[in-house]
C-alpha cells in the first residue's frame, strides 16, 4: 500500500457525523460495552442490564416492578424474563408488597447481594480508567449531559 493511501485510511473524514450525538453515543457504547463485559459481564456472568436491576436493588433494598421497569426502560414482558433469570439463578427474590397483597417488591438475597458487591468493585476499576481521561468537572458535566439526553 503506498503512503497517500495509508493517509487516506487513518485520517478518514467524519463530515455531518463529527456534530452528530447519537454516533458519538455508538461509539462510546462499544468502547465501554467492551470494558464492562471483560471486567464485570463474563467475569460475573452479568448483562449490563442484569448488573444495573441488582445495582438499583442493592440502593433501594426493595423495589416494584413497575420502579424496576420504568428506571431501566424496559416492557413489562422484557423485565418478567429479566426477573425469571434473576430469579433461577437465586439472585432475588419476589415477595408480595405487606403493605399491597396485590403487588411484589422485589429484593436481593445474599447470593444476589455478594455477586453485585463483587461485581461492583470489579467495575470501579473500569469506571476508574475512563475517569482519568476527564477533569472531575468534566465527569461530572458528561454525566449530567447524558442524564439530560435520555431523560429527555
Amino acid at each position: 500500500m503506498n503512503a497517500a493511501r495509508k493517509k487516506n485510511t487513518t485520517e478518514l473524514q467524519l463530515g455531518n457525523l463529527h456534530a452528530q450525538l447519537g454516533y458519538h453515543l455508538a461509539r462510546a457504547s462499544v468502547v465501554t460495552t467492551d470494558a464492562f463485559n471483560a471486567c464485570v459481564g463474563h467475569p460475573h456472568q452479568l448483562r449490563k442490564v442484569e448488573y444495573s436491576l441488582l445495582m438499583l436493588l442493592l440502593a433501594n433494598e426493595a423495589l416494584s416492578p413497575k420502579q424496576l421497569a420504568k428506571v431501566l426502560s424496559l416492557t413489562a414482558p422484557n423485565l418478567t424474563m429479566l426477573l425469571d433469570r434473576l430469579q433461577d439463578r437465586g439472585l432475588i427474590l419476589r415477595e408480595r408488597n405487606p403493605n399491597d397483597g396485590r403487588s411484589q417488591h422485589v429484593r436481593l438475597t445474599h447470593a444476589g447481594t455478594q455477586l453485585i458487591r463483587e461485581a461492583d468493585q470489579a467495575a470501579k476499576g473500569m469506571y476508574a480508567h475512563w475517569q482519568s481521561r476527564l477533569s472531575p468537572a468534566e465527569n461530572a458535566m458528561l454525566l449530567e449531559l447524558l442524564a439530560k439526553v435520555y431523560q429527555g
